[in-house]
């Protein structure tokens, strides 16, 4: 991402550059269409001024022949500028949306206040708005040519009628880009409650079981309704601007209008126009109302645009949680912890060849959840000592689509998808391993519910499931994905004793050969294991297999004894 495309202001200019030919083209077409219909009633006047001097069967022919040629070009040049336009905007919002969803996934510095119901609004509100710009500047044209014209084919027939229709047109202007500016700032003011209230949203969802379960449910939505509530005050507030700009618009042209058609009738009443010419005048003045009707509404939508903008400027230029590297590590597997020192991890120091199957027994949750982020890279290499390797590589060394490429870190607390079961175990379609997978997560029986087999629907965050279910399902996946380094966390915790015992004996069949760290306290992933490794107090306290420790290590059987 270039640097431009990290302010508001450079989000416009990116995307009026990419589209200059689309709105090159529309603009032309829509200042015809605006011609056309200015053309139209000073085609009347002369058609009336014609007429009182000549009267006959070919001079209406020609009349109405030149009228349909108007007519055609204005339905025409219509239809086929707005296709442009509107193509040129999808297809721009579609771009945008794409890119802020993308930085979405991407982790972000922790000091970023952006919550996933925000970007979510980013993502597709603000894209689309800020993508209007697009058809905004067309219209803004082709309004202005529309009224110079007018003020031309007026100021032909005298020429104080063309000064008042320019001096009134910058006049309202004026008037209206004051308004346009508490617009402007109203809807930003809006935007980021709106944006708030989806957070609220996104979090609630996420929470809604754990609130069924001590019976937060009020709370939470008096909370939400607290968001909400101000949101809607503020949607009120920009309604209010909203409609007082409208409505100043319209009594402005009214009036701009009135004046005109009195001061050509006044004009014509003195003998200085003529009965065609005042035709024309009244036929203008009754048209200009539509191109000044949008052209003073443009600045508004171009406030709204550049507000948009700006709030996708701030997912846009959000600073990544690190700079990743550009190599890739060797195939093959291997994992190595050298020295490092983050939260409560003290040179912890550990090395896993490749194809081994290893156990860590992590007797402090807090230093398992932490090596589990800093082997996810959601932790970047500069935020801790020491150094972790993978395929004998420093994970500073190498890119994000390197260390996934080769290592897969499955969390405890892995997310479920709307979709079906086959599609949460294998979402690119393309795993070899999904029947193997679902066979070593013992995944078999849900399967064997449901008459649909894996392609039985799962509500969103698996709503529709149970817990060890979930954990299952997660467990699949991370399987079928079959990566050289698979770390696993807490992988059964959500299942019993008898089905546990059968996961562990699956996965370490199923990984026969392939690097695999499971961090865990259960007895049968432990002694499923090669070896284990006992995590205490920030340090590896102990390695051997899981029977031997066992008679050995007192706390180790204390521990992780059920």
């Amino acid at each position: 991402m270039t640097a431009p495309d990290r302010t508001g202001s450079g989000i416009l200019r990116t995307a009026l550059r990419r589209n200059a030919g689309a709105m090159a083209w529309g603009t032309v077409l829509m200042g015809l269409y605006q011609a056309g219909e200015t053309a139209f009633p000073i085609a009347l006047g002369l058609i009336v001024e014609h007429t009182m001097r000549e009267r006959g069967l070919g001079s209406l022919a020609l009349s109405i022949a030149a009228l349909a040629v108007i007519i055609t070009t204005v339905s025409l040049s219509w239809r086929f500028g707005m296709r442009i336009l509107q193509k040129a905007n999808t297809t721009e919002a579609h771009r945008w949306r794409v890119r802020v969803a993308a930085c979405g996934l991407q982790p972000v510095a922790r000091d970023v206040d952006l919550k996933s119901g925000e970007v979510l609004t980013i993502a597709t509100e603000d894209a689309d708005q800020t993508a209007d710009i697009i058809e905004v500047v067309p219209l803004l044209v082709s309004s202005l040519v529309a009224v110079l014209i007018t003020a031309v084919a007026l100021g032909t027939a005298n020429v104080w009628l063309g000064l008042l229709v320019i001096v009134g047109t910058v006049a309202i202007l004026s008037i209206l880009s004051v308004l346009s500016k508490r617009i402007g700032a109203s809807t930003r003011e809006q935007q980021a409650r709106v944006a708030r209230a989806g957070a609220k949203v996104a979090d609630l969802i996420t929470g809604l079981r754990p609130l069924h379960g001590f019976g937060g449910n009020h709370a939470a939505f008096l909370s939400y309704r607290k968001v909400s509530s101000e949101a809607r005050s503020q949607a009120v507030t920009v309604a209010k601007v909203n409609g007082a700009y409208a409505g100043a618009a319209q009594i402005l042209n009214a009036v701009l209008a009135t004046v005109v058609t009195l001061a050509a009738g006044w004009l014509a009443f003195d003998g200085r126009i003529t009965i065609g010419q005042l035709v024309m005048a009244v036929g203008l003045a009754q048209f200009v109302m539509e191109p000044l009707k949008l052209f003073s509404e443009m600045p508004k939508y171009v406030m709204i645009a550049r507000a948009s903008a700006e709030r996708m400027a701030l997912v846009l230029a959000a600073p990544a949680v690190m700079t990743p590297g550009t190599e890739h590590p060797a195939a093959g597997g291997d994992l190595e912890v050298d020295g490092v020192r983050y939260g409560s991890l003290r040179e912890l120091k550990f090395h896993v060849p490749a194809g081994e199957f290893v156990a860590i027994a992590a007797y402090q949750p807090r230093a398992a959840a932490e090596l589990v982020s800093i082997l996810a890279v959601n932790v970047p290499p500069g935020a801790y000592e020491g150094v972790v390797r993978v395929g004998g590589r420093e994970v500073a060394e190498l890119s994000i689509e390197g260390v996934r490429e080769r290592m897969l870190v499955n969390p405890y607390d892995g997310e479920i998808f709307a979709g079906t079961l086959r599609t949460n175990i294998d979402p690119a379609g393309t795993g070899r391993l999904v029947s193997e997978a679902v066979e070593a997560s013992m995944l078999v029986d849900v399967v064997a519910l449901h008459p649909e087999g894996l392609d039985y629907g799962v509500r969103d965050r698996g709503a529709n499931l149970s817990g060890g279910q979930r954990q299952r399902l997660s467990l699949a996946r991370a399987l079928a994905a079959d990566a050289d380094l698979l770390v696993l966390h807490d992988p059964t915790t959500a299942v019993d004793a008898v089905t546990e015992q059968l996961i562990a004996r699956n996965v370490a069949e199923l990984r026969r050969g392939r690097t695999t760290v499971v961090i865990t306290s259960s007895p049968a992933l432990l002694d499923a294991a090669d070896r284990v490794l006992v995590l205490d107090d920030g340090v590896i306290t102990a390695e051997d297999t899981h029977r031997n420790l066992l008679t050995t290590d007192e706390n180790y059987r204390l521990a992780v004894a059920r």
